[in-house]
């Protein structure tokens, strides 16, 4: 290292990312470079790395409202960053959304009707997959069609997480500005297998354990599951594709 040259500074962010599973990201997460991995407090998987020249952290929480309260304040602690987002997949609440289509939240409502309103200055552009609106969180998976259908007729709320709204009061009460950005997973007439959450957890031998499961109790569901898996992946390259455009306006000076 020359004189002139300063250490890189890991401790701190320009901005991180909260998200529940590997799968979601990890198709930004091969568009950075200089990633580093570690274990965090409560099994959280803590990633730093840079985009450009912009220094991201990312906290992988695992799934629901209460995991990803405890990780991002441990975010905020660790690295101070300037912006947080909450990425990753969503369920759509209306039959406009299709898969693959991106969801950029105006406000975020919780399962307590808590709505936290997001001073957002992005159109949407719906011809291209680009909606903006009411973002819902609940503790558990909207799995029917029925209860997306209810659910986006109750609340207003055009797509629905299990992270965004928490992440979103955290960052209201530590003073650190917010955003979530989420890709449409499974259309409102879509209705997730039971096998869902496993099939698309991060670890190798719980999906492999649950294919096998599924496929012996149900041995139609091979096709199921597969399109699940694949569908996405795909809404996985689309969220990534987009997080390059938006990481890229909040790290501008």
């Amino acid at each position: 290292m020359s004189a002139e040259e300063s250490p890189i500074d890991r401790r701190t962010a320009h901005l991180g990312i909260v998200h529940s599973t590997t799968i979601e990201i990890n198709p930004f997460l091969k568009r950075c470079d200089r990633l580093r991995q570690y274990l965090g407090d409560d099994h959280f998987v803590v990633r730093g790395g840079f985009w450009r020249d912009h220094r991201l952290a990312f906290m992988q929480v695992g799934m629901g409202p209460r995991r990803a309260t405890r990780g991002t304040h441990a975010l905020i602690d660790g690295h101070q960053p300037r912006w947080i987002l909450s990425a990753g997949f969503s369920g759509a609440l209306v039959p406009e959304l299709k898969t693959g289509d991106i969801v950029v939240a105006s406000s975020t409502l919780d399962a307590d009707g808590n709505e936290l309103k997001i001073d957002l200055k992005m159109p949407a552009n719906p011809s291209q997959g680009l909606h903006v609106g009411r973002l819902l969180t609940i503790p558990e998976v909207a799995k029917s069609p029925e209860d997306k259908q209810r659910l986006g007729r109750e609340t207003g709320a055009i797509a629905v997480d299990m992270e965004s709204a928490a992440v979103a009061a955290v960052c209201r009460e530590r003073k650190v500005r917010f955003m979530a950005v989420r890709v449409i997973s499974d259309a409102m007439n879509e209705t997730l297998p039971d096998e869902a959450l496993t099939i698309l957890s991060d670890r190798g031998a719980v999906q492999i354990g649950a294919a096998v499961s599924a496929l012996w109790k149900r041995p139609g569901s091979a096709a199921e599951l597969w399109k699940l898996r694949t569908a996405a992946n795909e809404a996985a390259s689309r969220l990534g594709f987009f997080l390059e455009g938006v990481v890229g306006r909040l790290c501008e000076p």
